[in-house]
């Protein structure tokens, strides 16, 4: 039994390694991350795990883990902004407000699945256009949901959250161990 992440995110194998799991292979998936008309971000979010671990290759006897995190304000689903525009309009709309962050994580072994999504809340500070230049300058927003990674810089900009830090980084470690352990994996081992 190979273990095998379906992820390229430098963050998910960090925080795997806090479990003490290394994985025997990263294979990231490449598949549509495109969200269907008026898809709900939780769905969404669920949706994208479990499509990133059924596009893994892997032997049957493998166990597969993908994960997917989402930044919702209300209804819509903030994804990974295109450019540095994007970005700047992503935390302008945060700006003073609670959002929420959802990962839903999905491990595959064979035709069996468990999966798993924590919903996080996260309140941004009222953000003046110097912060948000400041942060953007640093380049911390490129590839992450919602243009701002928590463990970064950007963790300046947030004074309160509820629910998982793990899991608004990308991967909710308590719940990870869980579904891990449901698989037949050792953590900590």
């Amino acid at each position: 039994m190979a273990f095998v992440l379906g992820s390229g995110s430098p963050r998910r194998l960090e925080l795997l390694a806090q479990l003490g799991v290394v994985p025997d292979a990263v294979r990231p998936p490449d598949i549509d991350e495109t969200p269907a008309r008026a898809e709900l971000p939780r769905p969404y979010c669920a949706r994208m795990a479990r499509e990133k671990v059924a596009a893994v290759v892997a032997d049957a006897d493998d166990v597969v883990l993908c994960a997917d995190t989402t930044v919702a304000l209300g209804r819509r689903i903030l994804g990974k902004p295109t450019d540095e525009n994007e970005a700047a309009a992503f935390l302008r709309l945060m700006s003073g407000r609670r959002h929420r962050v959802i990962t839903a994580v999905a491990v595959r072994q064979g035709a069996r699945m468990w999966e798993v999504d924590v919903v996080s809340t996260v309140r941004m500070k009222n953000l003046s256009q110097p912060e948000i230049a400041g942060y953007l300058a640093t380049g911390d927003w490129q590839g992450k949901a919602g243009g701002y990674g928590i463990q970064g810089p950007a963790g300046a900009l947030i004074p309160w959250i509820s629910g998982s830090f793990t899991g608004i980084v990308g991967l909710p470690l308590a719940e990870t161990a869980g579904l891990l352990r449901a698989a037949g994996m050792k953590v900590w081992a």
